[in-house]
This record gives structure tokens, C-alpha cells and sequence, in this order.
């Protein structure tokens, strides 16, 4: 592997870094507080997370799944599964959170 990266390795980063611009300012415009609450978010991620860790894995493993090589950094954590696979099953559902919490707070204030 050679120490220069590509700009297309980026993609999968650039696609989760643009999930989190998108989301987490939802975090202050809205004080939701979301991110203060790590034990909530542990129990809402952690479970499913490990769920479809797994199940990566076992495709990846039968070769049903494969993510390009052209479009990921090349760094690879336990069970084979790449670094941004590993990122997304963080902050894809983090992002999802804050958004409902966002929402939440614009209906109550669109109700009164």
C-alpha cells in the first residue's frame, strides 16, 4: 500500500463528514442536549450496531458484500470491516437522534 491516499479514498469520510456538519449543529441551535447524554445514546447505538457488525462481517466474509477500495481510506479494524463501516454504525445513527430531537423541539414550539 502505497503512503499516498487518493482524493477518491476520501468519499466515505466525506459522505459521514457531511452527516455530521448536517446534523450536529442541531445540537446547539437547538440545546437538545443529546450529546451530554452518552448513556442514552450508548443504549439506543451500542445493540444495533453490534447487530449489523456483525452481519457485515458474515457478508463480508462470504463475499456478498465488499466496499470499493478506490473510495475508503484501506484501514481495517476487527472482523475485517473498514474503518469508515465501523464510523458510519456511530454517527448515522447519532445524526438520526439529534434530528428527531431537532424536530421534537420545532413541533412543541410550532404547537404553542
Amino acid at each position: 500500500m502505497s503512503l499516498e491516499v487518493e482524493l477518491s479514498n476520501w468519499s466515505y469520510v466525506a459522505m459521514l463528514l457531511f452527516v455530521i456538519v448536517g446534523s450536529w449543529w442541531l445540537e446547539f441551535a437547538f440545546k437538545l442536549r443529546v450529546l451530554r447524554r452518552p448513556r442514552i445514546l450508548v443504549t439506543a447505538i451500542v445493540p444495533v450496531s453490534i447487530f449489523f457488525l456483525m452481519w457485515d462481517a458474515f457478508a463480508i466474509n462470504q463475499n456478498h458484500w465488499t466496499f470499493d477500495s478506490e473510495q475508503i481510506l484501506g484501514i481495517f479494524g476487527p472482523l475485517n470491516i473498514p474503518l469508515e463501516e465501523y464510523l458510519f454504525f456511530l454517527i448515522i445513527p447519532m445524526a438520526a437522534v439529534l434530528t428527531l430531537e431537532g424536530v421534537k423541539v420545532v413541533m412543541e414550539k410550532v404547537k404553542r
